[in-house]
């Protein structure tokens, strides 16, 4: 019976084989989307459990109130680590961390590559897992190397105990080589674990850390004994700083942050985790079911629309002794054989597209065609879609009564036309919505891109000053880069100009409240500073070597100036760390954080000492490539024994969209695909419609209808059907985009153009999809239409 259901199927699929190539094709398209997405949300939710331990991982996290509000920071005082170790049997492990630059180099083979210095216990806790060597970290002078970079070091040759320079001026040796950590961890990015006490051993900030709870610039690591559970062991640590001698004001409250929340819960409102990235995944896990759900509503529209065509079929089948389920199965049969036809091909669709994929959502996805559970849930996935696609199809056409089916007085009617109707309705509202949000998400990036900064990006560089060798000669070194008649700025700050490096709550201004703890970012720059990036002071002046007096002047921002309400802020003493500063100007805000948030209010002070960031001004005459091999000579002058690493300021500041551009383009490529399957639907109920009519646009062409008469009489009911789409689209999408744009700060607005604009495109493709098969059957000679039955 079954081989026989699938030889009927297959003769149907082959005698309207244009048909068949649009449903197949349609399903095929829709399966790809969902396999795609489908593959990016487990990438998405399986995120982190390369680390075997992952369900009792945790990071110590802090809340703090520096306003009305509670903020949330993942970086925390070092002190209680060693509590939490000492003081808690809930810790089976607990490892600091910090995440850092380094320079390695093995003869002439040197790289700037990134890496954490950690504890021992940190490599068992995160399940390091080592190709060669050991991963035991309790030598200072040891560090593990991740097998990419291992390779790119020492090539084929095994680098265990061998000795390379880190930053220039220290040997250390290789105690091992670990597996390259996947995309799909927190810590992909590490190619270097080297030991917290060399981190100590090298940089002299760190000392008296370990006992300053007031120090917040650290990352913990705990993994819990088994039963332990975070909430109750969050709850023993939550006022660890509160209870000892002179708490701040800014009431520090610890948690534990587990590792199955990182990637996708991690972010907080007044002190309440409300999710994060998993929004992304509950939205385009919805769009995959909607795209798939468009490809199976072009199965059910066509299937019922050639539903007279099949008629006489039900009706003998009825007439001899078939009983109802009988037929459903025949139906349902053909549904499957096209769903699974459909389904080798969206296999190859989706491998054809995956590297683009990959390039557009930054995965590292592969098809896991070894993998048996992978095929077990294409399978169930394709007979979900062959009931989801066939059911109505076969439901309705096994009602049909065989003895007016026999007799001709069968027809479709009303009841018949008014799903597709529903149907058709329904994809390109479906369609439509996507396309406005698409348009909504790309508005607000261009708002975000568009907002003035504050400083000039073109033409400006960084150099992190990871190695000791490039501390202690600012005026040589200037004045080297100067010489080079490329340089037109140069100067030294703490961190990039594209983030800040830290703040303080203890800065006191007239007329502050005694209860106020609000936080300022700190900034130290070398007198150069301003003139280098091309900040625009609006009160005052810059800072200036004419002046000794600048040693104790700041600049604050405007937000700053906002916050402290001064009327008068030049000449106005603020006292920081026991200290008196004069403010001797006022800057124009610059974005340094999120551009789609408000701007920190900030200050800046002359302070060489506390730098570790290079400025560099290109001129503007120069040739980019010649000016960068240039400067590139003097570091090296300088360091010879590391690399010459700089970043773009502008490509620096580029990255700070790279997750709403990520988003807006995969949202493009699944609109996109939405509106082909769309069109790919009306094409074929077009073709069908237009078929149907034959002869009653043969007899209008004989009664002297022209062309676009009959052209306006098959476009103007699919017409009006998408006109419903875009007015039901419409409060839908700015319902729900209204919502998404509440989540930034900075945000532009919902125009009705984008309303207006959409459904004017939904309607020309429309018609460009509909007039092809109207202006092809209404140029049919009358003579052929209406010759023969």
């Amino acid at each position: 019976m079954i081989r026989n259901y699938l030889k009927i199927a297959l003769r149907n699929l082959l005698k309207s084989a244009g048909y068949s190539a649009i449903n197949i094709g349609g399903l095929s398209v829709g399966m790809a989307v969902a396999v795609l997405i489908g593959l990016w949300i487990y990438d998405e939710v399986s995120f982190d459990h390369y680390h075997q331990n992952h369900k009792r991982i945790g990071q110590v996290w802090q809340f703090v109130q520096f306003g009305p509000e509670k903020s949330a920071y993942d970086v925390v005082p070092l002190p209680l680590a060693v509590e939490m170790k000492d003081k808690y049997p809930d810790f089976e492990a607990v490892s600091k961390s910090a995440f850092r630059d380094m320079i390695i180099s093995n003869g002439d083979k040197k790289f700037s590559k990134t890496g954490r210095y950690v504890q021992p216990s940190f490599t068992k806790m995160m399940s390091v897992r080592m190709v060669s060597g050991s991963d035991n970290l309790q030598d200072v002078n040891s560090i593990l190397l991740s097998e990419s970079f291992s390779r790119a070091l020492f090539g084929d040759t095994n680098p265990v105990n061998r000795i390379v320079k880190l930053n220039s001026d220290r040997d250390v040796k290789v105690a091992g080589v670990f597996e390259d950590i996947p995309q799909n961890s927190t810590f992909r990015e590490v190619q270097v674990l080297a030991p917290w006490e060399l981190y100590v051993a090298v940089d002299k900030s760190l000392r008296g850390a370990d006992t300053n709870w007031d120090e917040n610039s650290y990352q913990i690591y705990v993994q819990l004994r088994e039963g332990a559970d975070f909430a109750t062991a969050s709850a023993k640590i939550k006022d660890s700083r509160m209870k000892r001698e002179n708490p701040p004001g800014y009431k520090p409250e610890f948690f534990l942050h587990p590792m199955d929340k990182w990637h996708l819960y991690s972010d907080f409102e007044n002190g309440v985790n409300v999710g994060g990235l998993i929004s992304f995944v509950w939205l385009f896990g919805t769009i995959g079911v909607f795209v798939l759900l468009l490809a199976c509503i072009n199965f059910m529209n066509l299937s019922t629309a050639r539903s007279e065509k099949r008629a006489k079929e039900v009706g003998i089948r009825k007439a001899i002794g078939s009983v109802r389920a009988q037929l459903v199965s025949q139906f349902f049969s053909e549904s499957v054989m096209v769903v699974m036809i459909a389904f080798v091909l969206a296999l190859v669709l989706a491998g054809v597209a995956l590297p683009a994929f990959n390039e557009v959502s930054g995965k590292k996805i592969a098809l896991p065609i070894a993998n048996p559970l992978f095929w077990i849930v294409g399978i169930v996935f394709s007979l979900l879609t062959a009931v989801i696609a066939g059911s109505y199809p076969a439901l309705y056409l096994s009602s049909f009564q065989p003895l007016k089916v026999l007799k001709g007085t069968f027809k479709a009617g009303q009841l018949a036309v008014l799903p597709r109707k529903v149907l058709v309705v329904m994809q390109f509202t479906v369609s439509v919505t996507l396309i406005i949000g698409t348009v909504v998400v790309f508005r607000q990036i261009q708002h975000a891109k568009n907002r003035p900064v504050g400083y000039s990006r073109h033409g400006l560089i960084e150099v992190n000053m990871t190695s000791p060798a490039l501390y202690g000669h600012y005026n040589t070194l200037k004045n080297d880069l100067m010489n080079t008649g490329v340089v037109s700025g140069y100067s030294q700050s703490t961190g990039s100009i594209t983030s800040h490096y830290g703040g303080v709550t203890n800065l006191s201004w007239p007329g502050k409240a005694p209860d106020a703890i609000p936080l300022l970012m700190s900034n130290s720059i070398s007198h150069d500073f301003g003139k280098t990036v091309g900040w625009e002071i609006t009160q005052g002046r810059d800072f200036s070597r004419e002046y000794a007096t600048d040693s104790v002047a700041m600049i604050i921002n405007e937000s700053a100036l906002e916050l402290m309400a001064l009327k008068k802020p030049l000449e106005t003493i603020l006292i920081w760390g026991g200290k008196e500063y004069r403010v001797i100007g006022v800057t124009k805000d610059m974005v340094r954080e999120s551009p789609f948030s408000t701007i920190s209010p900030a200050f800046y002070v002359v302070n060489y000492r506390n730098t570790n960031m290079i400025n560099i001004r290109i001129s503007h005459s120069a040739a980019m490539s010649d000016a960068l091999e240039k400067v590139g000579a003097v570091f090296k002058k300088y360091d010879p024994g590391s690399p010459f690493s700089y970043q773009f300021v502008d490509a620096r500041y580029a990255q700070k969209f790279a997750d709403e551009e990520r988003i807006g383009k995969l949202a493009s490529f699944f609109t996109v695909l939405a509106i082909f399957i769309s069109c790919l639907g009306l094409f074929g109920l077009a073709s069908f419609v237009a078929e149907q009519r034959t002869k009653e646009i043969g007899i209008r062409k004989v009664l002297g209808a022209s062309v676009v008469n009959l052209w306006k009489l098959l476009s103007t009911d699919f017409l009006l059907l998408v006109i419903v789409a875009c007015i039901i689209s419409g409060p839908i999408a700015w319902y729900f985009m209204s919502d998404w744009l509440k989540t930034y700060s900075y945000r532009t607005e919902i125009s009705w153009w984008i309303f207006a604009g959409t459904s004017l495109g939904a309607l020309l493709i429309t018609l460009l999809t509909v007039s092809f098969q109207a202006i092809r059957a209404a140029l049919i000679n009358p003579v052929k239409s209406l010759k023969a039955e």
